[in-house]
Parts: C-alpha cells; sequence; structure tokens
C-alpha cells in the first residue's frame, strides 16, 4: 500500500531548477520514500545539485530537444517509462504553460485522469486525494484517484513550502524519448522575455499592488515607485490589467499569479473573492482604501481608509527621508 515512486515535472529556468519544482518536491517527499525528477533537457551539475538538495533521488533527462516543445517529448518519454514498468505511481507538474500541456498529453497518452489546481495532497491506502479550492477560493474540495492508472495531478505554484534536506545531488538518468507522431515536428522558434526590474512577482518578499481605486494608468506609478523603494515587485488586480494598464503578468489573483511575500501592500484594491484567492497566504497585509467596506479588510492585519492619493505619496516621502 501506498505511493511506491512519484516523479515531479522539473521546470528548468535560466539553468536552475524553478521554485514550483522545488516546492512540490517538498510535498512529494511526504507522500513517498522514493522522489525523483523528469526534465526535457541535459542535466546539468546545478540542475542534479538542487534536485538532490530539495530530496530528489534521480533526475530522469531526455537529453536536448532542441527547439522541440516540451509537453510533447516529455509526456512521450514518461508514458513510455510507465508503460514498460518503469514509470512512477504519481506524476506531479506545476499550473504552468508548460506543466498543463505535459499532464495533458501524459493524461491522453495513458488514458488516465489529472486533478488539477491543487493546493494540497494526502495519501489514502494507495491513492493520492487532492484538495482544490472552488467558488473563488471559499470552499476546498477533495478528489480521489481511482482504478490502476498513473496518478496525475498539477499544482498550484506557492501550495507548499521548498525545503532543503542534507542530500548530495542526485543521480542523473537517461529518459528515452518516444515517437511523438507529428506533433514532435513542433518547434519553438521564438520567445519573448518582458523585461522587469527586481525581485519576480510569485517570489518577492514585500509586493505593492494597485487596483481601480488609484483612478487612471499613470497613477500605477504610486506602485512601482513603492516597490522599487523596498525592494520588492508591482503586481495589479484583474480590474487594471483588464483595462490595459499594465500587462497580464502583473496579476495577481486566482487567474493571475499567486503569491505568498512577507509583506502584500494593496493599493486601491476592493478585495473581490479572484484577488483575495491570489494573496491571502502572505504573512502580512497591508490595505490602503478609501471605502472602509472594502471586503480587503477583511483579511488585512493593518488597514488604513483613505484616499491612495493623499496617503501614498506622505509614505513614499516617509521612507525616502529615512534614506
Amino acid at each position: 500500500m501506498g505511493i511506491s515512486s512519484i516523479w515531479v515535472y522539473g521546470e528548468v529556468v535560466e539553468g536552475e531548477l524553478s521554485t514550483l519544482t522545488t516546492e512540490m518536491l517538498a510535498k512529494a517527499r511526504t507522500l513517498s520514500d522514493q522522489v525523483d525528477v523528469v526534465i526535457g533537457g541535459e542535466a546539468s551539475d546545478a540542475v542534479a545539485a538542487t534536485a538532490g538538495a530539495h530530496g530528489a533521488g534521480t533526475v530522469h533527462a531526455t537529453g536536448d530537444l532542441g527547439a522541440g516543445l516540451q509537453g510533447v517529448h516529455v509526456a512521450a518519454a514518461i508514458a513510455a517509462a510507465i508503460e514498460a514498468g518503469a514509470g512512477p505511481d504519481a506524476v506531479l507538474a506545476g499550473t504552468t504553460y508548460d506543466g498543463r500541456d505535459v499532464a495533458a498529453r501524459l493524461s491522453v497518452a495513458l488514458d488516465a485522469p489529472v486533478i488539477s489546481n491543487l493546493v494540497d495532497l494526502e495519501v489514502d491506502g494507495d491513492a493520492l486525494v487532492g484538495t482544490s479550492p472552488i467558488f473563488g477560493g471559499t470552499t476546498n474540495v477533495k478528489t480521489t484517484f481511482t482504478g490502476g492508472s498513473a496518478q496525475i495531478a498539477l499544482i498550484r505554484p506557492k501550495s507548499f513550502v521548498a525545503e532543503e534536506t542534507s542530500n548530495g545531488p542526485a543521480a542523473t538518468a537517461a529518459l528515452a524519448t518516444a515517437d511523438c507522431g507529428a506533433a514532435g515536428a513542433a518547434e519553438v522558434v521564438d520567445r519573448f522575455v518582458e523585461e522587469s526590474d527586481g525581485p519576480k512577482l510569485d517570489e518577492a518578499a514585500f509586493v505593492v499592488s494597485g487596483g481601480r481605486g488609484l483612478g487612471d494608468a499613470e497613477k500605477f506609478s504610486l506602485v512601482e515607485e513603492m516597490a522599487q523603494l523596498v525592494g520588492g515587485a508591482a503586481g495589479a488586480s484583474r480590474a487594471i490589467v483588464d483595462a490595459g494598464w499594465v500587462p497580464y503578468s502583473s496579476q495577481v489573483g486566482q487567474t493571475g499569479k499567486v503569491v505568498k511575500p512577507d509583506v502584500y501592500l494593496a493599493l486601491g484594491i476592493s478585495g473581490a473573492t479572484q484577488h483575495l484567492v491570489g494573496m491571502k497566504g502572505s504573512k502580512h497585509i497591508i490595505a490602503i482604501n478609501k471605502d472602509e467596506e472594502a471586503p480587503i479588510f477583511g483579511v488585512a492585519d493593518l488597514g488604513i481608509v483613505g484616499d491612495v492619493h493623499d496617503v501614498m505619496p506622505k509614505l513614499i516621502e516617509a521612507i525616502k527621508a529615512r534614506g
């Protein structure tokens, strides 16, 4: 009984395993004694070191995929390993573009179900039980895998805390690629990397977010200036993303990024359920809003009832005065 083996799909960003991958490894270690990482590409020393430090025994690597799509080749390779009896009982992937692609293609290849948008996992006998929020995060439901097929789970970022172990580098093993049919010919011909200063939004210790209460797009400069002063990242509510004030990459919420900083400063954000889902796990929440009935105050540790255009300039001036 139990889950004998789990493979975590590892995403490599600028030569390093992503934070989401290490978060999933932390949870996987509590579910199985054998936890490995599977990646599309070469297993570098840096990837093996990080994987091992976070509890993985082996990094299964497909080798150079060139410009091929990760989802196509990685899913086919995992499916072939499972069908040959050399694969895991369960596969965890992150709720990212590549993670969802791998999970979807693996599901079709194995005729196995996927449980998505999970914020927790537990073991019941030889099955995984996933917890996912519904109704804007107001209710959680638990779903159990049934049947004998591989169990595929998609994990929401920031659901778990990455924790290192005292292990050395993981071993590396070649993962045989499989025939991908016509899809195997698809290639990535170009990538657009958005320029940004400071920490990434979903990894920052201090996040300053703005909402419709800022009034207009030009006033988002208050958010950016404050974020720069405190060495944090600038975020936004869905309302101003939809209005075209800022790009989607800045959106915090159920359909944007999930953040868990030490401090979350909300400027002119009313606190719709969709937004709260993405930031209510922050350690400390500070809200500034002129509507004293705004839902954001229900989760805030410190609330300031006032016009953000009056409060923020004074706050920024005070921080600058402190040097």
